[in-house]
Order: structure tokens, then sequence, then C-alpha cells
């Protein structure tokens, strides 16, 4: 009688690998359907650069199962405003903690979702959520065991930054990968 649950568990994961994989075209998540939206480019050119040549060095080197053994050095990404999709700039990021987790099964990281101050408390918490659950199910997709990883949401409660500029609220946009 369980069997049927699981089974139904199954066919639905294994539908969204097919599907996630068929459609793997290089563009976002989601298609970068609504990514930047509001036609903001926030947070990306300050540190959306940076991130990648910081990275770039350990995945694009000939020693690539070497770097699968480290955690990546890159712990951080960023989203827009209100938004809970995760950036083009940091896939490659995502795709790298991916990596390190399928080849290091025991592994276990706790994805911490934030927020800027804009926004109820409630709202903020929900969309920290929202965001660390988009990491989860990207990193899930990747072929990341469930187990490996769990979801934690501090909302605005857990500024990276202070201040009440765009400055302040793009650092603080963001989810940490925490090992």
């Amino acid at each position: 009688m369980q069997l049927k649950p699981l089974a139904r568990s199954l066919a639905a994961a294994l539908s969204i690998v097919v599907i996630a994989g068929c459609s793997s075209t290089g563009g976002t998540q989601d298609g970068d359907s609504y990514g930047s939206q509001d036609g903001s480019t926030t947070g990306s050119s300050t540190s959306g650069t940076g991130t990648g040549s910081q990275y770039g060095s350990t995945s694009g080197s000939g020693a690539g199962q070497q770097a699968d053994s480290r955690i990546p050095e890159v712990r951080t990404i960023y989203f827009d405003y209100d938004r809970d999709t995760i950036k083009s700039d940091y896939e490659s990021v995502v795709m790298a903690h991916a990596r390190y987790l399928r080849a290091n099964p025991n592994a276990q990281v706790v994805l911490h979702g934030h927020t800027d101050e804009r926004g109820t408390r409630e709202y903020n918490m929900a969309l920290g959520e929202r965001r660390a659950d988009a990491v989860e199910r990207f990193l899930n997709i990747q072929g990341v065991s469930p187990s490996q990883m769990s979801v934690v949401s501090y909302g605005e409660e857990r500024p990276a930054a202070s201040g009440q500029d765009e400055s302040a609220y793009a650092q603080n946009r963001r989810v940490v990968f925490n090992y």
C-alpha cells in the first residue's frame, strides 16, 4: 500500500529530471523568463564580476576532479530585488557546489536565505525561504541528494551590510552555502 506514494514521488522526480535535462540551453533555471523584469542590474556589476573570475580559475583548470574534492570558494549568491530566481551570473557557482556535493555524498549543506529590510518580516521570511528553495531545487536537478541539503530562512534578520541604500540592500539579498 505504501509503495504507491513512493512510486508517484519517483515518477514525479524522474519527470522533473528529464524535463530539466532536455531544457538545459544555458539559460537560467526557469529559462530567464523574468530574472530582471524590473530592468535593474543591481548587485551583478559589483559582485557578479568578481565571482566569475574568482571561481573561474578553479573550475576552468584541468584539475576538475581535484577541485570537486574541495568546498567551492564562493559560498554566497545574490538575487535581484523581490526575486527568487537564480541569476545567470551565479549558475556556475551553484554548479560548482553541485559537483562538490555529488563527489562528496557525506557532505551536508545548509542553505541560508536572506533578504534586505524592505517588506514585512513575514514576507521577508517567506522570500528568504523561496530563494533557498530555488537553490535547493537547482542542486537537486543537478543530482545532489535531498538528504545532503536543508533550508533555513533568516529573512531580514541577519544583514550582511548595514545601511538603507541600494548597495547595502544588494548585499543582503542572498543565499549562503553553509557547510
